[in-house]
């Protein structure tokens, strides 16, 4: 038990420390409007592809930035207006305020930006980094009742391990749109 507590401590030391190196490209480095095709799969295979776009600029009144999801064809119906909070950029540490009362917590991690939550018996990771010149958005959900509990027993101690099942992968590449105008 003691090993695990002292390994956990360490990543978290180490966590810290990359959390700031990324927080200094981020989130000004993914500014703009970006643009592709969102892939929705379940188990049998893409069941869904539709247009996407994620547009991330400044707020002129903060340090904010908008957080703006469009999904479809007709953005003014497709529109998720959110926005970006920086609540701690030196430990990556973000908010997607979704401006109906859900606050969304976001860690930047090795270039990686995650957001973990449960709504209405799913759970769901969210993951978007930018490499290469491209965004790639990822969404995976699945119920948050285990279908699977074991358990083992190290040092006089026992762990629980509980496996979750995925049944929805959302997928994306997007483009920097080459508009230049602002919302």
């Amino acid at each position: 038990m003691l090993r695990i507590a002292f390994s956990l401590v360490f990543l978290f030391i180490i966590s810290l420390s990359w959390a700031q190196k990324d927080s200094l490209a981020f989130p000004q480095n993914w500014e703009g409007k970006w643009q592709g095709e969102l892939e929705i799969y379940n188990v049998k295979g893409i069941a869904q592809k539709i247009p996407m776009e994620l547009h991330i600029l400044p707020i002129d009144t903060s340090d904010n930035y908008t957080w703006h999801i469009i999904y479809g064809e007709d953005k003014v119906a497709g529109l998720r207006p959110y926005e970006l909070q920086i609540v701690n950029a030196d430990i990556g540490h973000y908010v997607v305020d979704e401006k109906n009362g859900i606050l969304l917590d976001a860690f930047l991690l090795g270039g990686k930006l995650f957001e973990r939550f449960s709504v209405m018996g799913s759970m769901l990771l969210a993951t978007i980094e930018v490499r290469d010149g491209l965004m790639y958005y990822e969404i995976i959900s699945g119920n948050e009742t285990p279908i699977n509990m074991t358990s083992t027993i190290e040092e006089g101690e026992t762990f629980e391990v509980s496996s979750l099942p995925i049944v929805v992968r959302q997928y994306a590449e997007l483009r920097r749109s080459e508009e230049e105008d602002k919302e």
